[in-house]
């Protein structure tokens, strides 16, 4: 249609010349020769503006993606801001972490020593205690020597059973118990029962209860107590081993207080 439009245009014009007399010679040939210049000419100008078209719209396409590449670009400057202060964070942290571990080292190297000192010493306490449940507590000494020895427990774990040790030794002292054991009397060993009233008296009596007796911290010693005790510490030891209820006193040997010097 348009084709058609150009060609009707360009023999208008071609009349026009030809009617004012300046083109009256002119042949059919070059009538023809001018339509087809013309429509080469319009053809050549369509083919220039989709060429521009074209260019214009891949233009248009390109300034499309720079923008989003635009905005890609600030998402990353924000986002490799935000990773920088988090690795300067973490860099601090790291600093801070091996001066921790220096430290650490550094506690562990003291603490060990004191943690042995600390068994020395609780295991000096047990045999100068008085003596209840001594095999017991050597062997819970024992273990602790060979906890202090192991490379693969941690300081903090060797140090919280050496409390734990401490505290066990200081409930002692509250304790009303019962319990089987042997005992040296005259030369002859025997099962006894034992009665451990705290770190006061640790009495014991013969399974027949013909023989009682009790420990003397002073001399360190057994003692054979006079028969008078019997039923108390009979009576004692079902209480403790609830078998009786403590309804009343027990007239048991303790030896009396010392004064503080």
């Amino acid at each position: 249609m348009r084709k058609n439009s150009v060609r009707s245009r360009i023999l208008c014009a071609v009349a026009a010349v030809a009617l004012g007399g300046s083109v009256g010679t002119a042949s059919a040939d070059t009538l023809d020769q001018i339509l087809q210049t013309g429509i080469e000419t319009q053809q050549i100008a369509q083919a220039s503006q989709q060429k521009i078209d074209k260019m214009v719209d891949q233009t248009n396409d390109l300034l499309t993606q720079y923008k989003t590449v635009l905005k890609d670009i600030e998402g990353l400057r924000v986002y490799n801001m935000q990773l920088e202060k988090q690795i300067s964070n973490q860099e601090k942290e790291m600093v801070d972490l091996n001066e921790s571990i220096d430290r650490v080292t550094e506690v562990e190297r003291q603490i060990t020593p004191l943690m042995l000192r600390m068994v020395d010493a609780l295991e000096r306490f047990v045999e100068l205690d008085v003596p209840f449940q001594l095999d017991v507590r050597r062997e819970g000494i024992e273990r602790l020597r060979e906890l202090m020895d192991r490379a693969d427990v941690a300081a903090s774990e060797k140090f919280r059973n050496v409390l734990e040790a401490y505290q066990i030794e200081s409930a002692y002292g509250r304790t009303f118990e019962a319990y089987e054991g042997m005992i040296d009397t005259g030369g002859k060993e025997q099962i006894v029962d034992f009665l451990q009233v705290g770190r006061i008296a640790l009495l014991y009596q013969s399974r027949d209860g013909e023989t009682s007796g009790a420990w003397n911290q002073a001399t360190r010693s057994w003692e054979v107590l006079p028969d008078s005790y019997r039923s108390s510490i009979a009576q004692g030891l079902k209480v403790a081993n609830k078998q009786a209820a403590a309804d009343r006193l027990l007239p048991l040997p303790i030896p009396a207080p010392e004064k503080a010097q």
